[in-house]
């Protein structure tokens, strides 16, 4: 699987929606569910999955599929 494709299934995990139903183009101004406390549990989802540690300047900026896995591949 590669970094994209575990970014999706995570944010689905942590939203609890269908797998389908997130894509490249997903982010939080195109799905209502993704609000703040949504950003702070995927946030901390993502610590997890990837094994990394996000600052809190982090937070605003991984607002999307994209971000957030350009973000990953940057700093793995």
């Amino acid at each position: 699987m590669n970094t994209q494709d575990q970014v999706m299934q995570t944010i689905a995990e942590t939203l609890n929606v269908p797998l389908s139903t997130i894509n490249k183009d997903s982010a939080a101004e195109n799905m209502d569910i993704w609000d703040s406390f949504a950003q702070v549990n995927l946030m901390m989802a993502l610590e997890q999955t990837f094994d990394i540690t996000l600052e809190v300047e982090d937070l605003m900026k991984l607002n999307s599929v994209t971000s957030i896995t350009n973000f990953i591949e940057k700093n793995s």
